[in-house]
This record gives C-alpha cells, structure tokens and sequence, in this order.
C-alpha cells in the first residue's frame, strides 16, 4: 500500500486555515478525514495537491455562475497547490448526461474547439494563469482505443450507473437513454486516473461522475481523490440557478457598467450568498460587514462593494470605479434634461407592478411588452436592471428606464 495513506501527518494550525478555506461555501467535501490528511501531508513533505476542474466546452463563453469552482480553485492555488484546469475536448463529444431528461445532442469538432479557445481565456480572469497547468482530455482518451475502452467499461456495472437519478428517471419514465452515455462518467472518471488528481471540483448536480473518479483510481491502485462540490449560483432573479436560458446571467465579457447595474440589481439577501460563493474577502471581514448592516448601515453600501470587486475582477479598478461613477450620475439624474414627470396614484395605496407601471407610464405599449422588455434586460429602476417579473414598487420616486433613451421619473403615492 501507498505509504501516504498509511501515515498519519500531524494536524497543524496551518492545516486547519487550509481547511477553512477549503470548506468555505461548499455544499459537501467528501471524505473531509482524508483531505484533511491530504492537507497535513502537503504541508510536511512539501509536495503541492493536484486539484481538478474540468470544464466542457459546451458554449463559448462563461457566466458568473461558472466561476463559483474557478474561486474555490483559486483560493486553493493560493495556498499553493497545483490547479489542472481541464478541457473536456473528447468528453464533449459524447455530451454530459447529469440532469438531462434527454440525450444531449453532440457538438461538432470545429465547435468544440472554438469554444475551447475561448474558455481558458476567461478562465484566466479568476486562475493564475502561471500556476495553472491545462489539460485536455483527449491527451489520453483517443489513445485509448476499442480495447482500452472496452477494459474501462468492465470497471462498473448497469446497475451502479443506473442509481445515477437522471437516468434511473428517464428508465423509468420511458425516455431513451443512449449507451454512449454511459461512457460519459467512465471517462470523467478515467480523467482522475490519468492525471492522479487529490481533489476534485464540480456543481452539485456533478456529484456522480466526482464520484466515479474516486472509484476508478481505487481500481486503478491509485490514492483516491477527494470530491468537493459546490452550489449552484442563484441568478439575478433570486429563485432560479443562473442560466442564459432563464436570462438571469451576468456573462463575464459584458461590459463594466451593465456588469455592475447588475450586481446591484440582486436582493439584499442574494447578496450574502454571492459573498461568500464570489467575494476573495475573508469570512471574517464578510461577517463584520453584515453586522455593520444588521446595526443599521445602508445594504447598499455593501452591494456597491461586491459590485466593484465583481467588476474589477473581471475589467479593472478603474472600471469598477467609472462604472459606479456612471451609475451615481444616473441615480443622481444623470437623464436627459426633459425627462419626463409624472404623479401615479396607487389603487389603495398597494404596491404596482412592474409591468403594469411601464405600462402607465407610457413606457410599454402593454404588460406584455412591458414583460418582455424585462426579459431582453432592457429595464432599469434607479439604473439597477430589472430582472425580476414580480418585482412591485410601493410609494416612492423612481427613474425608470426602458432602453438607452426612454426616461420617466414616476412618483407613487
């Protein structure tokens, strides 16, 4: 046996931090005993971790939502260990089956590559990029051949892959289900055996295939990796992942002053989680943060906050600071000179809509267009984008905008 599974390495206070950071924000770390070894014996023999990220590039760019595990790669690049930042060019053929009730259609191999070209350097906005190593999987994949492939498969059985809930679903619910499928896990696992990862990352719904690496480097007489997943980022929205689908994304390429809008545009509440899955600041200057709001500081004080740091991170500090320059003008009346005035009454003194009050003050034909320029993310409130249908505004003044050059400033009483 390994002689680094079987000695035990003294649990320092280094060790600990390391955990901490680890573990901060983390939906689970499984199994914690055993990293936390992997940890002590980083720290006394001096050898960095080998942690895992892999990324299909299904798409060609990324939103904020996907850099929830870069940050955590991040945290733990800094620490000092050896980040693997993984391209699944030969996985992306076969399509990820994890939450699909239907089998996902292929992509094409000039596709595949142009969204490669472009994944890394987003990536990049979050990883070092000079203490990151890329990998592709096709690297040991394509060598693997008929034989390979076949010996691989005899390492799980039908049934194993069947507890997988997307697939026990779509069995049960008659939905077909290709056999290259389950290919899909069986690679993602062989990835962890090829690269001899300590660790790796996913979302939630990743859980299987991390799963599956462990296992396949038992097999393999391999040390078995970690698995650390993460939550899925909840959207601008507040109630759904964030999706481009649901159109509650902040893509990472928009530019500085709608990244920021957006940012401010979340609830109060959205925003602690956001803290903690996309801030670099500590958790204690994070807690001490909230304390200051819970005692009375403006939230808004703390969001313009994430807002800068988002926004930086992803452009510059000087665009950070511009954008929020551009967005104090807008609060501060930074519309046209003829902006127009208007007195709305609230029927009993209730809460409107948002679409029904872009359609009262004349900036919406109907509550349908109203809802649809919502939609395309093309209505601000006091220069925040609306993403949120539901959203009802109570007595106040506002400056209300649908695109670039409708204004109102509508008073509720």
């Amino acid at each position: 046996m390994n002689q680094s599974v079987v000695t035990t390495f003294p649990v320092t206070d280094g060790v600990r931090q390391a955990l901490e950071i680890t573990l901060r924000g983390v939906d689970e770390l499984l199994p914690q005993p055993d990293w936390v070894q992997k940890l002590a014996r980083s720290e006394a023999t001096g050898v960095p971790l080998r942690i895992k990220l892999g990324l299909d590039p299904t798409a060609p760019d990324i939103h904020i939502g996907h850099t929830v595990v870069l940050n955590k790669m991040r945290q733990l690049q800094d620490l000092g260990h050896t980040v693997i930042f993984l391209i699944g060019d030969f996985t992306t053929l076969i399509g990820d089956p994890s939450g699909r009730n239907t089998t996902r259609p292929p992509l094409t191999p000039a596709q595949i590559k142009a969204n490669a070209e472009t994944y890394y350097t987003q990536a990049a906005k979050v990883l070092d990029p000079a203490r990151t190593e890329i990998r592709y999987n096709s690297e040991w994949c394509e060598p693997l051949g008929a034989v390979g492939m076949i010996q691989l498969a005899a390492k799980y059985t039908v049934a194993r892959m069947m507890e997988r809930n997307d697939f026990h679903q779509r069995f049960t619910d008659g939905s077909s289900i290709s056999l290259h499928e389950f290919l899909y896990p069986l690679l993602q696992g062989y990835d962890s055996v090829a690269l001899k990862s300590d660790l790796e990352l996913g979302g939630t719904d990743q859980k299987f295939n991390l799963l599956m690496g462990r296992h396949l480097q038992q097999e393999y007489g391999q040390e078995p990796q970690c698995v650390l997943t993460m939550p899925l980022l909840v959207g601008l929205d507040g109630i759904d992942k964030m999706s481009k689908s649901k159109n509650n994304y902040i893509g990472i390429t928009e530019d500085a002053n709608t990244m920021f809008a957006k940012v401010l545009s979340i609830s109060d509440t959205l925003m602690w989680d956001w803290y903690t899955l996309l801030s670099f600041r500590s958790l204690a200057d994070i807690a001490a943060l909230k304390d200051e709001v819970a005692a009375g500081r403006n939230p808004k004080d703390a969001k313009v906050a994430l807002a800068k740091e988002i926004t930086a991170r992803f452009h510059s500090a000087a665009a950070a600071d511009a954008a929020e320059q551009d967005f104090m003008n807008r609060s501060k009346g930074g519309v046209p000179d003829d902006i127009t005035e208007l007195n709305l009454p609230l029927p009993d003194g209730a809460p409107v809509g948002i679409a029904a009050l872009l359609k009262l003050a004349g900036l919406a034909a109907s509550t349908g267009e109203g809802n649809r320029l919502i939609d395309g993310g093309g209505v601000r409130v006091d220069s925040g984008v609306v993403s949120d249908k539901g959203l009802k505004l109570g007595a106040g003044v506002y400056v209300v905008q649908v695109g670039k050059r409708k204004f109102a400033r509508v008073t509720l009483a």
